[in-house]
């Protein structure tokens, strides 16, 4: 093509100015890190902090368990180190936010039933969340948050947990995807992993399975999430099964290799590891073997079915 030819293609649209910018989604804006009662460091711009001056193992008072529950709404995840915790402690933290959930694959494990132990070694078929996703998304009223105690971390190094931000997951897809999505549901099934991935017996009537909304809504923040995951969606219901397959890859496609999407905790002893369950994904990555990861999680009960759009 000579300098003389002229097209219709449109101009680019990068933004020229700083204003422009700011509207972008994932544009860096002013974010909360000195509460009352402590501070924070964030992980990034987005998404996870670390909490200072805060001692679980203590109770928390009330002006505490304010500033918690505002910075759990601002980072979506909280890192707590050096943090010296028996069940009871954990448990205790854990009930600031709700009922305490039991995990469907502990009907037939002994113990505390709002714990789940989780520990990988060398002897280990498999490690609990290798591969991303969202928690127990099956049940009709999923986990809203969990709090994941590691008291034990690879000597070698590595067995991080990734994060993902589904609200800034939403807000990078085109307008006219969103509105396809937002008018749509998917089936999370639990016999995806707990069957497929991990090859448990299933209790009497098998595992939950469930309809939610593709793009919820958060109960606290109002934002719209992503809310499909690869652990657990079977399929989006009302779509050819193609359809719907082409669809959930590409979803689990960005949300796997958008960096940005991201934040990375490393885990040292002793740390606790908060995340909420409505609007991030995980992926605890399985780089250790065959040294030995080890701790305890407990989770949350939310109040009510994840909330769809027009809900």
């Amino acid at each position: 093509m000579n300098a003389a030819t002229t097209t219709d293609e449109a101009p680019p649209t990068h933004p020229r100015s700083a204003a422009a910018h700011r509207s972008r989604p994932g544009a860096v804006t002013e974010r909360t890190t000195q509460y009352e009662t402590f501070a924070v460091t964030p992980l990034t711009p987005h998404l996870g902090a670390e909490v200072d001056r805060l001692d679980l193992s203590q109770p928390l008072d009330d002006g505490q368990l304010a500033d918690l529950h505002r910075a759990f709404a601002d980072w979506s995840v909280l890192v707590f180190r050096d943090q010296h915790l028996d069940r009871e402690a954990h448990k205790r933290f854990g009930r600031y936010f709700g009922t305490l959930h039991t995990h469907p694959m502990n009907y037939s494990r002994d113990g505390d039933p709002e714990i789940l132990v989780v520990r990988t070694t060398a002897n280990s078929a498999y490690t609990a969340g290798d591969g991303w996703h969202t928690d127990v998304t099956c049940d009709a009223i999923p986990p809203m948050a969990s709090a994941l105690y590691i008291r034990e971390t690879p000597e070698c190094g590595g067995g991080d947990t990734l994060y993902a931000d589904m609200y800034l997951a939403y807000e990078m897809l085109s307008e006219p995807m969103q509105q396809m999505l937002e008018g749509l549901t998917a089936i999370h099934d639990g016999a995806i992993p707990y069957v497929g991935s991990y090859k448990s017996t299933p209790p009497e009537g098998g595992y939950p399975r469930n309809e939610h909304p593709v793009v919820a809504v958060h109960p606290v923040t109002g934002r719209k999430v992503l809310y499909v995951n690869s652990g657990f969606t079977s399929h989006i219901r009302g779509l050819q099964p193609w359809e719907s397959r082409s669809l959930l890859d590409s979803l689990y496609r960005m949300i796997a290799t958008t960096p940005r999407l991201h934040c990375r905790v490393e885990w040292r002893p002793n740390t606790l590891t908060l995340w909420d369950n409505r609007c991030t994904q995980h992926h605890a990555v399985w780089d250790y073997y065959p040294y030995t990861r080890s701790g305890e999680r407990v989770s949350v009960l939310d109040e009510a079915p994840p909330r769809g759009v027009g809900d």
